[in-house]
């Protein structure tokens, strides 16, 4: 049996440890300016300091994670102007890879957008912050795949990932009761072919709450 290389060992560790940690940003599992350790990181996912500062690294770069001067390393709490500039990237984002969806929405993918629509009332129900996150990501995520624009998609996780501290915020300010309004009409607008409708519905479920957050 071939034993792995120790630089193959790392890789696979720090991919691993990366993709949790980025997971969990993005679903808003850990709050705004919430400080993480690399010996924290370590310890939890059992490797080496090697692994987790490459984790750590590459979420720095995807503006997941902020690094202070001092070497600090905390989940950003975003200024109004970065809310502003993240809404402003969704706003032109999300309308154009729904638009692109449109053409192959058919009534399997609608069908699999009311589930997970009430997906995301059972979470507003247990008052899951994290879970409502994540089921409003996945509706969100499954209509963008039928645009087949990877790139376009890849940029706006990137948005998602960097907003997801922030977003656990909204969700405890906006309280909600039941789910996102804007996502019965985007539903509708996908059922009538209706592009406009659809265009407005996702511009502003995507950045309406976030602009109650500015201060």
């Amino acid at each position: 049996m071939i034993q792995p290389r120790p630089s193959d060992t790392n890789i696979a560790a720090h991919e691993r440890v990366y993709r949790a940690l980025r997971t969990r940003i993005m679903h808003g599992e850990i709050s705004p300016g919430e400080a993480l350790t690399l010996r924290g990181i370590g310890a939890e996912f059992e490797v080496s300091m090697t692994p987790a500062r490459e984790a750590v690294r590459r979420l720095v770069a995807e503006g997941a994670l902020f690094l202070s001067s001092s070497g600090r390393v905390s989940t950003p709490a975003l200024s109004n102007d970065r809310i502003e500039e993240l809404a402003t990237l969704r706003a032109m984002l999300e309308p154009e890879l729904a638009s692109r969806a449109l053409p192959r929405a058919h009534f399997a993918l609608i069908d699999r957008l009311e589930s997970i629509n009430n997906g995301v009332s059972q979470m507003i129900v247990r008052h899951d912050s994290a879970g409502y996150i994540r089921m409003n990501l996945e509706f969100h995520r499954t209509l963008y795949l039928r645009a087949q624009a990877p790139a376009m998609l890849a940029m706006t996780e990137t948005v998602w990932l960097q907003l997801g501290p922030t977003m656990r915020a909204l969700y405890g300010r906006l309280n909600r009761t039941e789910p996102p309004y804007h996502h019965r009409l985007i539903l509708a607008a996908l059922k009538a072919g209706d592009e406009p409708g659809l265009r407005l519905a996702v511009r502003t479920d995507a950045t309406q709450g976030l602009r109650l957050l500015k201060t």
